[in-house]
């Protein structure tokens, strides 16, 4: 994984010593929450309905296990013990202290982490498949690339003050694993017909109001110089984007009202200009960095395969464990989504534990996957066992990848001054509901997401079945909806009609569910049975 030079470093030590003045500013008076707010959402800081929220910049995913214990340390120490992983790939810290967060960003930087480049009107952290590098089915490692893509744009003094906030995600597989077309760029690494590497080019996906699946914009963009086509990318939606508007002014907006032909034509123009500026760098640095995501040394006994005799850690295995590029290694995902539990918390014992369990058997490295679990990526087989013994004893065991308690959920009107209503209630009472891993597996894939509110940070539009809370004459009323997809068949989930009680969408789910099970055809996931028989016979029975 990518290691600090000299200039990262001095980057980010300079940055928590601006803002610890700022902090000390803000303290003694010198300066009113107004001025101070723009200067600490800069630097991560949330005010939200109890306390500061830190949130915690991974870039793209990856961390490393002296990491992931000092998140364990700042949880104990300056939080209540836990940390919760977000859909952005990120963490965050709900119960920060203003005084105490310059301290909190010295001691990341200790350990080449920040908070820069989570909030704001800038281009946010860059998200990619949290398999990378491990995958099977990638064409190459797409964190190089992220990585320098993260490089330039940090600071860009061009893109620092965007007429809204802008995130990328980067993958390299036709397996979708990190909604790529459901941001404001996408990028899917390919080889052309000649076999070079290089970049399709999706523009002017989100969520949020106007939820809409980004097009594509190229279909190849040459890897030496996609840093210059990006860039603009960027300038034209600079140019055009609203800051009179908050609801107008995301980049899917502006392609949307001129058209995806009209802004492929202005970028084009624009790219022969940019692309004259000597922006992409050289060969020898995209070299430096991706050498420092070459493959670990794996061994090269032959494979181990598990003893699947323990019916529990079959069970595991066959729902967490994915295929790894080297036939002795596999790729774990540890779920942090207990039956009732805080989808994406962790306390600092069970972070310490993850932390521990890289180092040993991962070759020092863990992912932050979107959907708020976390991944071992490089993982022996003949090491399965004991790693499952580990997390069953600390919790994190659940079996559950991609079936319907594995709910992404914001964390809604119980911290977040935005949100219209609460998601943990309702994805623990769903969780409870179906606490039956049999099931749950006799169910399939469902992914079920929650948002607080319209602004979906729990990726509600592109949930199988999706739920928004809002706000209905000062109760709280939660929207169902279905079909929406984050993978590589992108869609929008649809509303089914009038809202429910938070008991009432927990019945609703199940209705929907039960009825999938009478439609279904062998072997079709919720999703596809929804896509064949539409959605009047789930609606008929929700309501009747």
């Amino acid at each position: 994984m990518y290691r600090y030079d000299e200039y990262d470093q001095a980057i980010v030590d300079t940055r928590v010593e601006e803002f610890r003045d700022q902090v000390n500013r803000r303290l003694s008076g010198e300066m009113s929450e107004d001025q101070f707010k723009p200067l600490r959402l800069m630097n991560g800081l949330y005010l939200q309905l109890h306390a500061y929220m830190l949130r915690v910049a991974i870039p793209y995913g990856t961390l490393n296990a002296r990491q992931m214990r000092m998140l364990a340390h700042i949880a104990r120490k300056y939080d209540r013990d836990y940390g919760h992983f977000t859909t952005r790939q990120n963490l965050q810290f709900n119960w920060i202290k203003l005084e105490d967060t310059p301290d909190i960003l010295a001691e990341l930087a200790t350990v080449e982490m920040h908070a820069i480049q989570t909030s704001g009107n800038c281009i946010r952290n860059i998200s990619s498949d949290q398999y990378a590098g491990a995958a099977a089915d990638e064409v190459d490692d797409p964190r190089p690339y992220a990585e320098l893509l993260r490089q330039w744009s940090t600071f860009h003094p061009e893109f620092t003050y965007l007429p809204r906030k802008f995130k990328f995600a980067v993958i390299a597989a036709q397996d979708d694993r990190a909604a790529m077309r459901l941001h404001d760029i996408g990028l899917l690494l390919k080889r052309n017909e000649a076999g070079e590497l290089g970049f399709a080019v999706y523009v002017g996906g989100g969520q949020g109001r106007t939820p809409m699946v980004a097009p594509l914009i190229r279909d190849f963009v040459s890897t030496s110089e996609f840093v210059s086509y990006l860039e603009a990318c960027l300038r034209v939606y600079n140019r055009y984007g609203r800051r009179d508007n908050i609801y107008k002014a995301r980049i899917k907006i502006l392609v949307h009202e001129i058209g995806a032909d009209e802004y492929r034509r202005q970028v084009e123009e624009e790219f022969l200009h940019v692309k004259t500026l000597g922006l992409d760098p050289p060969a020898a640095e995209l070299a430096r960095i991706a050498a420092m995501f070459a493959p670990p040394a794996f061994d090269a006994a032959p494979a181990v395969e598990p003893d699947r005799s323990d019916p529990d850690f079959a069970l595991w295995l066959d729902q967490q464990v994915a295929a790894h590029k080297h036939p002795n290694h596999a790729i774990v995902t540890i779920s942090l989504k207990p039956i009732g539990g805080i989808p994406g918390d962790a306390t600092s014992a069970q972070i310490d534990l993850m932390a521990d369990l890289a180092e040993r058997y991962s070759h020092d490295e863990l992912r932050i996957t979107h959907a708020q679990n976390v991944v071992l990526p490089h993982v022996a087989k003949a090491d399965l066992y004991a790693i499952w013994q580990a997390l069953d004893a600390a919790g994190l065991a659940t079996p559950n990848l991609d079936l319907i308690s594995d709910i992404i959920a914001c964390p809604g009107l119980d911290y977040c001054s935005l949100a219209n209503a609460r998601s943990i209630p309702v994805a623990q009472k769903i969780t409870e509901r179906f606490a039956s891993l049999d099931r749950q597996r006799d169910l399939g894939e469902v992914k079920l997401k929650i948002s607080g509110c319209i602004n979906a940070c729990g990726h509600h539009h592109a949930g199988h079945i999706g739920i928004l809370g809002v706000d209905k004459k000062g109760e709280e009323n939660y929207q169902l909806s279905f079909g929406g997809s984050g993978a590589e068949d992108a869609s929008l989930a649809r509303i089914v009609g009038p809202g429910f009680s938070e008991d009432g969408v927990v019945d609703a789910v199940e209705k929907a569910l039960e009825t999938y099970r009478g439609l279904r055809h062998e072997g079709e996931r919720f999703l596809d049975t929804y896509r064949r028989v539409g959605l009047e016979p789930f609606k008929t029975a929700i309501y009747a």
